[in-house]
């Protein structure tokens, strides 16, 4: 698998962790967008794209995302405590949508996105900066996919 494209968005507040949003180009033929750098106690990590988890009201059937404490269908009360710990005990509340399965290819995202951060953040600091585009779409919004 080759990176053939990493393209970086800043994000405006930099006060915030979350630093950018990405996407990568992967053998100039496959896109995953909506990839995040975030700024963890231990340096600049990236959080692949998730979606969050959801349930099932027992009344109405209706679908709702874990911490919703009344169903968006029927507006009934939702059981309390409906998130299962995941095998190391934390609370999954969202799961990833792509991913890599080894531990050698998520070291070889991680540094290309970092790197690529780190330049964009670089070229942001030139007079005349232009931010980048994620997307031909230019009414696509990565914080309207969060």
């Amino acid at each position: 698998m080759e990176i053939s494209e990493v393209r970086v968005k800043m994000v405006a507040n930099q006060d915030d962790r979350l630093k950018a949003f990405c996407s990568m180009t992967l053998d100039n033929e496959f896109v995953i967008r909506d990839i995040k750098i975030i700024e963890g106690t231990g340096g600049l990590f990236v959080a692949m794209p998730s979606r969050k988890m959801s349930d099932h009201c027992a009344k109405c059937g209706g679908k709702n995302h874990l911490r919703a404490k009344f169903c968006s269908n029927c507006g009934g009360k939702l059981v309390e405590n409906r998130i299962k710990p995941d095998a190391h005990g934390r609370m999954k509340l969202h799961a990833d949508i792509a991913h890599p399965i080894n531990a050698q290819c998520r070291k070889k995202i991680q540094e290309t996105i970092i790197k690529a951060f780190n330049e964009e953040q670089e070229r942001s600091k030139q007079p005349g900066y232009k931010p980048v585009e994620l997307d031909d779409d230019p009414d696509y919004s990565p914080e309207d996919h969060d």
